[in-house]
This record gives C-alpha cells, structure tokens and sequence, in this order.
C-alpha cells in the first residue's frame, strides 16, 4: 500500500465517524430512498441520473398513473409512449430504452438480489447505463446489502478533507472506516447528499465542516 493510501486511510478512520455524527445532528435521519417497491428504486436510479429529483419524482409519478411501475409492464411497454413520460427527467430517448431494457432484465430474473453482494454488483454493472454509482445505489438501496454509494457530493467531500482517490479507493476508505451496516450506509449517504445539497450547491464552503475537518487534521 503506497503512502498516499496509508494516509489516507488513517485520515478516514479519523474522520468519517465523526463527520456523520456532525450530519446527524442538524439533519436528522433522512430514510433515504423513498419508495414504495425495490423495483421503484432501481427506476429512480436510471431516471436520476444527469437530473434533479423533483424531475424523477414526475417521471415516476406518470409511471404510476399508466400502471408501469413493475418489470413486466414496464418492459412491454411502447417505446415513444416511455420516452413522454420520462421526458421531464433530460435525456428521455435514452432513458426509456435504458428502463425497458433494464426491466427485461428484472422481469427475467426475479431473484436476482438473492446473489452475493460482488456478483450481484458485477451483473448489474454489465447492464447498458449502469456504471458504479447506479449499481451502488441498486445493490444498497433495492437489494439492501451493504455496498457505500461514492456519489459526486461525496467525492466533493473527500477533496475537501484532503483525501484523494478513485471511486474504489474511497468506497474501500468508507467501507473500511464505517462499520458495515445497511441502515447506516443509507443514512450516512443521504446525509452527505443533504448536506451537499444545501453547502456545495450554494457555495457555503466558509461554513464547511469538511474543510474544518481537514484543517483540524492537519495541526
């Protein structure tokens, strides 16, 4: 293991426990994915992305209404008549065949979340439209196995208490750091979501704790 890794991982053992209980307190428990069904959440997870969740909420909600929030309809269902009901989410053509394809998928195998976590995570990764972040989202938040979802907030956070590296690296520093419990992931992912939400969007990196975090870190 190099010297960057060996830092930063004693870093995020330093770290990511604290800086949860420092979300918590203001936030609150989020209980993050809302849904009704696994199935709608792996729905959301496609219409999500390159989006704002007000528009997957619409998106979702006209699913509902025409009966297609499930595999079987949703795979069945006209192409162009999908593409209008995701249109509010960006990207629409590709959404819609990306959903009909990954619904084919679900309807034909319905045991699917049953596997292991790794390979569960590998089959989903070789789906058209599914890269890491997708396939995180699917193996915690629909099959509810402990996989810590690496997000664009969440790199934001790291950067900003001076850890560095790819999208494995900082899954394995979160993993290795936050005891591995699906509850806690869910939460400790929507809190870093929330929080980005209402600090790196608005530019109120002058009231970070990420940044006090690393300052602290480094006397």
């Amino acid at each position: 293991m190099n010297q960057k890794i060996i830092k930063n991982h004693q870093k995020g053992l330093q770290s990511f426990i604290e800086i949860y209980s420092r979300l918590l307190n203001p936030f609150g428990h989020k209980n993050w994915w809302p849904a009704d069904t696994p199935f709608e959440v792996v729905v959301g997870t496609i219409l999500t992305q390159q989006t704002k969740w007000e528009n997957v909420e619409k998106a979702i909600r006209n699913l509902k209404e025409n009966g297609l929030m499930a595999a079987e309809p949703l795979a069945r269902a006209e192409l162009e008549e999908l593409e209008g009901f995701v249109r509010c989410t960006g990207f629409y053509r590709q959404k819609a065949k990306r959903l009909k394809d990954i619904s084919r998928f679900f309807y034909e195998n319905p045991s699917i979340f049953d596997k292991p976590v790794d390979e569960l995570r590998a089959i989903l990764l070789s789906l058209d439209g599914v890269g890491n972040e997708t396939a995180d989202s699917i193996v915690l938040y629909a099959a509810g196995k402990p996989k810590f979802v690496i997000d664009a907030y969440t790199k934001r956070m790291c950067t900003c208490m001076g850890i560095e590296g790819d999208y494995g690296e900082l899954q394995s520093l979160f993993e290795g750091s936050v005891p591995r419990d699906v509850p806690l992931y869910k939460e400790y992912h929507a809190l870093i979501v929330e929080y980005g939400k209402q600090f790196c969007g608005k530019k109120r990196c002058g009231e970070c704790v990420f940044v006090e975090t690393e300052k602290s870190d480094s006397l």
